[in-house]
């Protein structure tokens, strides 16, 4: 009976051996992998998210959400009224007559959105040179509101949309397919139309350079 050759190649060196019996060649694949056991939460560019969410299965209403924007540069954007860090019920419409930096961001009290918070801060001065309004919305609640404004000394208003009703009717658009909430700003003319949308969820400080260019080009 003939003789059967194989060789295998490791590390750039080839190995050849005789066997006096034919061989059959047999591929044997091992994966491993884990799922987490427990949830526990991540700092994740400014969203905290639990593992137990990476498992879910994503909604068509949360794809459609990252894809399709509803606010678009041109339209009137939409009013609503929410309450700000102190518990008081705030209108979009208040703010007509003057422009306004509307921004949208995950959460308090995560990295990315304190950068960009603080940036936010420490260029209010140029915000209101330009005659603008500046307004941070995300889901937090006006407790977590305060405590994060008075924290980092934020000398503009944050609105609480828990549940991100506004978010979803403006239609702001989540990375990852909708698991991680958006960061993205607009602008508003004093009629309250939209001139400018810009939407950047890993420089978060890069907004209030957008915005601040854009105000003053206007």
């Amino acid at each position: 009976m003939a003789a059967c050759s194989s060789s295998f190649t490791f590390c750039n060196r080839t190995t050849t051996f005789h066997s006096p019996v034919p061989q059959r060649k047999t591929l044997v694949t091992k994966t491993q992998f884990s799922v987490p056991t427990k949830s526990s939460e991540s700092n994740f560019f400014g969203s905290r998210l639990s593992h137990s969410s990476y498992l879910s299965p994503l909604s068509s209403s949360s794809l459609k959400c990252s894809i399709f924007a509803k606010v678009n540069k041109g339209q009137a954007a939409p009013d609503f009224t929410l309450k700000d860090q102190n518990g008081k019920p705030v209108s979009l419409k208040k703010y007509k007559g003057k422009p306004v930096v509307l921004y949208f961001y995950p959460a308090d009290e995560t990295p990315g959105c304190t950068k960009q918070a603080c940036a936010f801060r420490d260029s209010y001065e140029k915000f209101k040179k330009a005659g603008a309004e500046v307004i941070g919305i995300s889901g937090d609640d006006s407790a977590s509101h305060k405590a994060f404004a008075s924290k980092y000394k934020l000398p503009y208003t944050l609105l609480s949309d828990e549940g991100n009703k506004v978010r979803k009717d403006w239609g702001v658009p989540g990375d990852l397919f909708g698991a991680l909430p958006g960061r993205q700003t607009y602008v508003l003319d004093k009629n309250g139309v939209v001139q400018l949308i810009y939407n950047n969820q890993f420089q978060p400080e890069k907004h209030i350079d957008e915005t601040l260019k854009f105000l003053k080009a206007a």
